[in-house]
């Protein structure tokens, strides 16, 4: 980091509000674009149950105004979509400052192989485990009973699960990431990824709904995000450099 980009900590602050702000614009903005297109929106994330659903079944909703918010909130979300890719170009480049030149000409790729990671794992979500977690829970419907899911409830479950899925899919960034700055090493991750898995699993447990299924089909992405990080980690991680290399560097970045 150059001399002159050792901020002190009121103007780091500075930068982060005005980095939330622009970023809190962007949500907005891309709310109102997705308001406009509220019931398709919401008819396309309501797809996957409605197929598993048996025929004539519908949602419903049980509170006069339940409709108008639901649709408020899918907007939302899908205009933090929008927003995605540009929410997190405004995290990665609070964070450049902080980083070597070397290391902060891996900013842009990172921030498109995040959005792509985090894209594919909403993606994953809904394509993969929905149908099948659809399908398990509304298993246990009966003669007796009956399943009547309503527009809140599904929403709630739903965005839940989209937004698990996608944060869970940077596994690979975060630990190249790191491995990069020096702070794990692939010996490292090899020799932990027994108790990595162990946290996988009480992970899904806490991040889906407590039934088997969606718990197992999140862990096991996670198992093979884990490897992906090991071979990021040993592509992209910071070599070991002997003294006069460290010297050279540092002679370098100054």
């Amino acid at each position: 980091m150059d001399e002159e980009e050792k901020l002190p900590l009121t103007a780091h602050l500075e930068e982060l509000r005005n980095r939330m702000i622009r970023c809190f614009i962007a949500v907005i903005a891309g709310f109102v674009v997705a308001y406009i297109f509220k019931e398709q929106l919401f008819q396309i994330l309501t797809r996957p149950l409605i197929r598993v659903m048996e025929q004539g079944d519908k949602l419903i909703f049980t509170g006069i105004p339940e409709a108008f918010f639901t649709y408020l909130k899918v907007s939302l979300l899908a205009g933090l979509m929008l927003a995605a890719p540009f929410v997190i170009y405004q995290f990665w480049m609070f964070v450049a400052p902080g980083l070597y030149k070397n290391e902060r000409r891996l900013m842009i790729p990172i921030v498109f192989v995040s959005a792509f990671f985090f894209i594919g794992g909403a993606l994953f979500g809904y394509f993969i485990v929905f149908p099948f977690g659809f399908k398990f829970l509304l298993g246990f419907a009966s003669d007796t009973i009956k399943p009547l899911p309503s527009m809140k409830e599904y929403l709630s479950f739903s965005s839940k699960l989209l937004l698990a899925f996608g944060f869970v899919f940077e596994l690979p960034i975060v630990i190249t990431f790191m491995a990069r700055l020096g702070l794990v090493t692939v010996p490292f991750l090899k020799k932990n990824r027994k108790y990595a898995l162990l946290i996988f699993f009480a992970g899904s447990a806490l991040l889906t709904p407590p039934d088997v299924v969606t718990q197992v089909m999140l862990s096991l992405p996670l198992m093979v995000l884990y490897e992906i990080s090991i071979i990021g980690a040993r592509v992209f991680g910071r070599k070991r450099q002997g003294p006069e290399e460290e010297e050279d560097e540092e002679e370098e970045e100054e």
